[in-house]
């Protein structure tokens, strides 16, 4: 069982999203706008958002952008927006999945469960129990969530750290798109393969003295990537 907080402006999809929840047993917390989605998150500090981003009064990327700098509580983005850009610009605010308009309740509810899921491996502390990966100039400690570059905290979005945890776990080994947004996302992620090209792209700029010319994060042709923990030749 979770607490779930659902922010949705449409009665007629709140209201089968919030059955579907409790059917499965979960506790539900219902808003239809963006700043009340704010407070109920603030109050209740659920386990879980879904969130709509066509929100009255506070539109819902700002809620995404203020529930993510407060929180790493899983948000499900659920949006008629359904062009590439929308979903990475979801994903660059820390979306944990984007689900667009209309959609199966059933994939919605399968989801969840698989954002609850990688959720509980975090709080039980599956990923700290990961050792400390790196070499110079960049430094991954997956205990303690933090990224250095030549000493110095580099800031990253939460699925540019999840997609550099996901490689650092995989030294010199060659990842796929498909393993990736499986890994990563959390399921089979069919037809966004660039999301990866994009969240690849912006850990470059980050972490990578020169991005057009990595010696980290390496591209494998056409397959995939992988991280190379001492520098390319």
């Amino acid at each position: 069982m979770a607490e779930v907080l659902v922010v949705e402006d449409d009665a007629a999809i709140r209201d089968v999203v919030v059955y579907q929840l409790a059917r499965a047993g979960h506790r539900v917390e219902a808003v239809a706008d963006g700043v009340a989605g704010l407070e109920q998150f603030r109050s209740a500090r659920p386990d879980l958002v879904i969130l709509d981003l066509m929100l009255p009064r506070l539109a819902g990327l700002d809620v995404l952008r203020i529930v993510r700098g407060e929180a790493q509580v899983p948000v499900i983005v659920i949006s008629a927006r359904d062009t590439e850009a929308d979903k990475i610009t979801g994903f660059d605010l820390g979306a944990d999945d984007y689900l667009t308009k209309p959609f199966s309740v059933r994939e919605l509810m399968a989801r969840v469960q698989v954002a609850l899921r990688r959720n509980g491996a975090e709080a039980n502390g599956e990923k700290a129990a990961a050792p400390r990966a790196g070499a110079a100039p960049i430094e991954v400690d997956i205990d303690r969530h933090e990224v250095r570059k030549r000493g110095q905290v580099v800031q990253l979005a939460p699925k540019e750290f999840e997609l550099l945890a996901y490689l650092v776990r995989h030294p010199n080994q060659v990842c796929t798109r498909d393993q990736i947004l499986e890994s990563v996302w959390g399921y089979t992620y069919e037809g966004e393969t660039r999301t990866v090209d994009v969240h690849v792209h912006w850990l470059r700029q980050k972490l990578e003295d020169n991005p057009s010319r990595p010696s980290h994060l390496l591209t494998v042709r056409h397959y995939g990537y992988k991280y190379s923990p001492a520098p390319a030749q």
